[in-house]
């Protein structure tokens, strides 16, 4: 046996007993850490959870001046006769579905226009957005109110209404060109070719495979709407008109403040935007048009 082939031997063998302590030490690292930021993940979602645990766990506690006793459904009972969060409830979600409504119908065209075009019109139309964009609400709310305030909508939802389609559709726009960038032109022009119109290949293929961005845009609609206190707190007056995010308010008082219906309150103002998750959980799935360039 030559000396280069008892070499290579040797190296082999070294080799062989060498690599598989090496992927035992990256499988061992590995694991420490998935443990690590599984940890970090643990701690993240305890201290998101226990706050609305508390939240929850004290609604079910019997109220100032009840007789009951453990857990009890009583503090719901009362916001909803003895108070007005029924009509606050109903207020809010008329505001908040109307904006959701107006914003995605207008922001998915101008997202449209956007994502497509490619000239100084359109660049300009991207730039306003953007300063719109950075600018905050409170800037706008003394010039707005004193605006509505001569043409009849202070103390009006549907000058509230207003302000939050306006305040949602910069980010609404940005939101669905960012994933009408995300399909393929090629799809438009086949449908181009096939005869169909600009507005036709719009509504048929690139509007039908945008689930995931129309839900993500009514989503942040909905959010934006649901959770504004600034807006609502400056423009209504009467109760009748209170969303359920200024009607909260209203329980406390100076001496004392019954946590029970508080707490129940905030219950109820938090069940509408979890049913929504809940609900279009399934529906977000960007793989839809994966095969639709197959053969290409």
């Amino acid at each position: 046996m030559s000396v280069e082939t008892s070499g290579a031997t040797i190296a082999g063998r070294f080799a062989t007993t060498v690599r598989p302590s090496k992927r035992r030490t990256l499988t061992q690292a590995q694991e420490r850490g998935k443990w690590w930021r599984f940890a970090a993940i643990l701690v993240i979602a305890a201290v998101v959870l226990v706050p609305i645990l508390a939240v929850v766990l004290l609604s079910l506690e019997p109220s100032l001046g009840s007789t009951a006793r453990g857990v009890t459904l009583e503090n719901f009972g009362k916001i909803f006769t003895e108070t007005s969060v029924g009509r606050w409830l109903t207020n809010s979600l008329i505001v908040t579905l109307v904006t959701v409504v107006i914003a995605v119908i207008v922001a998915a065209p101008a997202g449209y226009v956007l994502s497509r075009g490619r000239s100084k019109l359109v660049s300009g139309y991207s730039l306003i957005l953007f300063i719109v964009q950075s600018l905050p609400v409170v800037t706008a709310v003394i010039p707005l109110f004193i605006l509505f305030a001569q043409i009849g909508l202070v103390d009006n939802l549907v000058g509230v209404t207003i302000i939050y389609v306006g305040s949602t559709m910069s980010v609404a726009i940005w939101m669905m060109a960012a994933y009408f960038d995300s399909i393929p032109i090629t799809l438009e022009e086949a449908a181009w070719m096939d005869g169909c119109s600009v507005f036709g290949s719009f509504a048929r293929i690139v509007l039908r495979n945008s689930l995931p961005g129309v839900l993500s845009t009514a989503i942040f609609a909905f959010l934006l709407a649901w959770n504004d206190y600034l807006v609502a707190v400056v423009f209504l007056r009467s109760d009748e008109n209170y969303t359920l995010q200024i009607g909260l308010q209203t329980f406390f008082q100076q001496n004392q403040t019954n946590w029970g219906l508080v707490m129940a309150v905030a219950v109820v103002m938090m069940l509408p935007p979890v049913l929504l998750f809940a609900a279009l959980n399934k529906y977000f799935s960007v793989g839809g048009i994966g095969g639709s360039l197959a053969g290409r």
